[in-house]
Parts: structure tokens; sequence; C-alpha cells
């Protein structure tokens, strides 16, 4: 059965020689032509090529965005990762027990010689808690540039901001995406209300804990009504998803407090009139009841949703990075967020890491007869479950989908 991120948070390298990369190791680079410039980068480009650096925290929490690209990207071609810990594995297997020909690479000389020619991009696809690069990976970065790569950053710190990353991409001419930046503050948006005139069910896809597959279960919840015929839009509002490739989202962690409620409001409404959905889902991020968070709050204040989907990890003991602070259950994580908002929660659905394919099952048993909600696992069980689940709460888009074929 698929495997999900294990506990484990691993310390990144301060130093590691094996990171070197000299100007020779730079994979042949294509001259520009005047039809074809040296590096011209589209707002979205499906089948733009990208190394991805995670080195030491692939298939881990803190790896969660590289697992997050690995397993689902419309914006990019993911062609390698670079993790030395687990060189000449595949990163399909490693995450999901199914190959993918996603090679993993030692370092970033390695994934450059077997290239055909330079990626297009690099991703840095590790996502610490502190939200900044170490001393060696700066030098990667750098590295990376040099040979001619654009940059795709999804760290509080901003590359654009730093002299040195920006003179070296002034001179190799590329450019640095900082996932996270917000807009200026003079065009923030705060909230207006305006919510109320979004008619669709608007989902949120919550968690009891940071890194426990909100965002996966999202994606695949969208693409299983999409293949029913049911037209479901995703917010994204972490890096993670931005960089998948979703059309509409916020980074909202790095958003001022203030603006967090507005620029969601302003983020769902555009969707709703830019593509008339049946339903909404917006990525959760933290957890409403972990203190070490507060964008769960945020996004529920933003969405105002009709429901939501509760993501829980029953073989996890306790919260990410804080071993002293147990896991909730889903019960009062439920109480919670019904008591926080004007809301219902519509369904649970399980992270199996550490857990067997029959203790999956028994867990689905115990907490439907316990809570008297739809339960399953988004990646080891059907996709119809997930549909059946929304559906079920909300019987009108299914109504809505039928009149329209009629």
């Amino acid at each position: 059965m698929p495997k999900i991120t294990p506990l484990t948070t691993t310390v990144r390298p301060s130093v590691s020689s094996s990171l070197e990369i000299s100007s020779s190791d730079c994979a042949p680079r294509p001259l520009p032509t005047e039809s074809s410039p040296l590096r011209a980068i589209p707002d979205r480009e499906a089948s733009a090529t990208a190394i991805v650096y995670c080195e030491g925290q692939f298939g881990k929490i803190d790896g969660k965005t590289a697992n997050g690209l690995v397993r689902h990207s419309q914006r990019y071609e993911i062609l390698s990762i670079i993790d030395s810990e687990k060189a000449g594995l595949d990163a399909g297997e490693v995450l999901d027990d199914v190959p993918n020909d996603i090679p993993i690479y030692a370092n970033l000389t390695e994934a450059l010689k077997l290239a055909d020619g330079v990626p297009d991009y690099f991703i840095f696809g590790i996502a610490p808690a502190t939200g900044m690069l170490s001393p060696v990976e700066r030098q990667v970065v750098l590295r990376a540039i040099h040979c001619g790569m654009n940059i795709v950053n999804g760290l509080h710190e901003f590359l654009n901001d730093d002299p040195e990353f920006a003179a070296a991409a002034a001179k190799a001419n590329v450019t640095l995406r900082d996932v996270r930046r917000p807009r200026d503050k003079k065009d923030l948006r705060v909230f207006s209300g305006r919510i109320k005139e979004v008619t669709c069910p608007r989902i949120a896809v919550l968690g009891t804990d940071c890194a426990i597959g909100k965002r996966t279960t999202a994606t695949i919840m969208v693409e299983a009504l999409n293949d029913r015929g049911i037209k479901a839009v995703m917010i994204g509002t972490g890096q993670t998803g931005l960089m998948q490739g979703a059309r509409y989202g916020v980074a909202m962690d790095a958003v001022p407090s203030q603006f967090c409620a507005g620029e969601l409001e302003a983020t769902i409404l555009e969707s709703f009139e830019g593509e008339d959905p049946d339903v909404i889902f917006i990525e959760g991020q933290g957890s409403l009841s972990h203190p070490a968070y507060s964008t769960s709050s945020f996004i529920i204040r933003g969405s105002c949703p009709d429901g939501v989907v509760l993501q829980h990890a029953p073989g996890r003991k306790h919260r990410c990075d804080f071993e002293g602070m147990p896991m909730p259950t889903p019960a009062s994580e439920i109480h919670l967020i019904e008591t926080f908002a004007d809301t219902k929660v519509i369904g649970l659905t399980i992270n199996h890491e550490h857990m067997s394919d029959v203790e999956v099952s028994s867990a689905i048993v115990k907490y439907e007869e316990e809570l008297d909600i739809p339960v399953t696992d988004a990646l080891t069980r059907s996709p119809e479950r997930l549909v059946e689940m929304v559906l079920a709460a909300f019987p009108q888009i299914g109504r809505r989908v039928s009149a329209a074929v009629a």
C-alpha cells in the first residue's frame, strides 16, 4: 500500500562537499534564437522542465513541497529529485510504492549531467519551519543560477531581495520566482462580506496537524469530482499548491494578518466569477487547534466554508516537531471547528502513515461509528468514496449537474 511521509525530521546539512558544482559541470545549453529567447517564462507552461532540490528530506515532512510536486504538477515536468540519502531510487516508489520514472540523484552535478540539456527550473523543494536557506543551500541555488536555470523558491526568504541572488540572476539572465511573496501592501484586500455572493458550496480541507496531507486530499477530491462531470476548483493557500499549478491561490502565511481573510475571500470570488464551478475547495494549512499556526483560523474566516473535510493521522502520536504535544482526537477538532465557525464537518479522511491496510480499514469503521460521518483514505481507497462524501452533504451539486446535462 502507498506510504505517507514519515514523522522523522532530519536536520539539514551545514557542510556537504557532494553539493559542489563548477561551470564545467553544467549541461550543454542551447543557444537562443530570435524565436526562442534565452529564458522566456510564461505564466503557465505544463511542459517546463524542472529539477527539485530536497537534500536529506525527500519523503519526509520537511520535504512536503518536493513530495507534492512528484505526486501532482500541472506547471512543471519534474525530471529528477536531488537527495543524496535516497540517490539511485525512484521517487514514486519512495513515496507511494509505485514507480514513476522520476530518478533521485545525489547532487546537482549528477542531475545536470544526466538531464537532456539544462532544465528550465530549479525548484527548492524543502519547507523547513525556519523558512530560510542554510549556507550550503545558498551555494547550491547560486550554482543552479550560474548554470542557467530559473529558480522557484517557496521559502519566506525572498531571493529577489537578496543582492547576491539578484546580481547572479541578472548576469545569467534567469528569473527568481518567490512564490510566497504577497502583493504590494497598497493592493492587499480586506474582508468585505462579498463571500456570500458565492452561491456554490465552499469546502475547506482542514487537518488535526500540519504536513498531514490536506493538500493531497483536496487535489484528489477535485480530480475525482471533475472526472464525474462536476466542476470543482481548488484554491491553493500554500507555496506547494501554487507551485503545482493552482490557478487560484494565495500563500496565506506570508500575508499580513489584517488582510488574510480579505485576500482569500477575493481569490475565492475570482475563481467563482471566472470558472462558474459547482463546488470550490479551499486547501487548509496547519491545524485550528495547533498553537504554532494561525493560518487555519484565517482560512475559515475568509472562506466561510459551507462544509469541512478533516484530515487525521491515527498513527501519529504527537504533533510534527512537537514531541511534548499529543495529537488531538478527530472528535475534539471537529468540536473546535464547529464551535469556531458556522459550518459542519462533512467527512474525515485518513493519513495512513505507520498503519497497515487492515488498520486503515479498522480506523474507517471506528470513526464512522464514533463520528457518524463518512470516513475514507484518499490515497488507498476509491476516489468514489470522496465523491459520495461531497454529494451526501450537498445533494444540490448532483442535481445541478443532472439538470445541465438534461
